[in-house]
């Protein structure tokens, strides 16, 4: 069901200093910071040869990301992004399975501009998982 893996997203507390220490440290090529109001979420990208890594800072006060830090204030991996061809056949086949899917149980339009589902990472021995449609 799943395909290649579309992302790793890590949590940091300052999104300036964590995209420095990638461009300058490792020499990989950086995006800008782009809002995300709807998730929360301000993102940077991190372009790599295979996949990406995704660098998440809170966007206001009630960004799930906020309360990550909380839990975790130097940062941390938050989840994993696998594709999907199909979001809604994927989302079905894990309920009919019994994992649960966050939120609503129903798609919504992610970071990327396409539809995903997030599963509990209590499912998934402790991972937050991302699913993103094709």
């Amino acid at each position: 069901m799943i395909g290649k893996l579309n992302h790793i997203a890590i949590a940091v507390p300052d999104l300036k200093i964590a995209a420095e220490r990638y461009r300058n440290f490792l020499g990989a090529k950086v995006s800008g910071p782009k809002d995300e109001p709807e998730h929360g979420v301000t993102v940077v990208f991190v372009e790599l040869e295979n996949t990406k890594i995704e660098l998440l800072h809170p966007l206001g006060e009630k960004s799930p990301i906020q309360e990550f830090l909380k839990k975790n204030p130097k940062g941390g991996m938050h989840h994993v992004c696998y594709e999907v061809d199909d979001i809604f056949v994927a989302s079905k086949k894990l309920k009919d399975q019994g994992a649960r899917i966050l939120g609503n149980g129903e798609p919504i339009i992610g970071a990327h501009g396409k539809p995903v589902v997030f599963l509990h990472p209590k499912d998934f021995f402790g991972t937050l998982i991302e699913l993103e449609q094709r």
